[in-house]
């Protein structure tokens, strides 16, 4: 499969203000003596951001009822859904080794322009940094990392040309499904760096949502099935 046009993303990576949604408490989908694992929304950075105005951030508000609260991995800003925080170091580095083992599985449901043709399918397209456009991301099969994206179809809306997928990264790159969906021809509805202008204002937000994580337990060793639904 070819790398996306550079004519359907922006020529720039858009300035955007950063306003965060406001804090109503946090949704706490598991939480023990060793982990926490709670909602992120839409529109709040995992951690703090560089520059003025960016501390709030998901990891601050666990914080504030957990103090030793410590972040494992991360989900993209525009993303909401399950993110899991560790309580203490010792925890922290067994939950990312098992993250880097590649033993814990994720899956998202995301809202995409147009109509898949197949009901299933895998995404191997190697990504790189765009660094003139960084944070953006691009394929490169000459100088991208391996990336592998599972879809699954889970509805077609012919009237309104979308369709509902799952979505499983094998790996773990920076806009991994954001840019395999595009390179698809099937952009995230809402995404607001890639895609035309169509793509961009069509939803106030980027409709792609963290909605189940399997995982072992950090002491146990216990698989833990967490699912959060999708609020759209």
């Amino acid at each position: 499969m070819s790398s996306p046009a550079h004519s359907s993303i922006p020529s720039a990576t858009p300035d955007v203000d950063y306003l965060p949604p406001p804090d109503t408490g946090l949704d706490v989908v598991f939480r023990d003596d060793t982990m926490v694992v709670v909602n992120k929304p839409s529109g709040l950075l995992s951690v703090p951001g560089r520059g003025e105005g960016r501390a709030d951030c998901m990891v601050s508000r666990v914080c504030l009822r957990f103090e030793d609260a410590m972040i494992v991995h991360r989900l993209d800003m525009a993303t909401s859904g399950l993110l899991v925080l560790a309580r203490g170091e010792a925890i922290q580095r067994a939950l990312s080794m098992a993250f880097q083992d590649r033993r814990v599985s994720k899956r998202y449901v995301a809202l995409v322009h147009g109509l898949l043709k197949e009901d299933a399918g895998e995404l191997d397209l190697p990504l790189v940094t765009d660094w003139p456009r960084r944070p953006m991301q691009m394929v490169c099969h000459e100088r991208g990392k391996p990336s592998l994206t599972r879809y699954r179809v889970l509805a077609r809306d012919v009237d309104r040309g979308l369709s509902r997928v799952e979505l499983e990264p094998i790996t773990g790159r920076s806009h991994q499904l954001r840019v395999h969906m595009l390179a698809m021809g099937h952009p995230i509805a809402g995404d607001p760096l890639y895609g035309d202008a169509t793509v961009q204002h069509a939803y106030p937000r980027l409709m792609l949502h963290a909605c189940r994580i399997d995982m072992p337990h950090p002491m146990s060793g216990e698989m833990l099935s967490l699912s959060s639904p999708a609020p759209f």
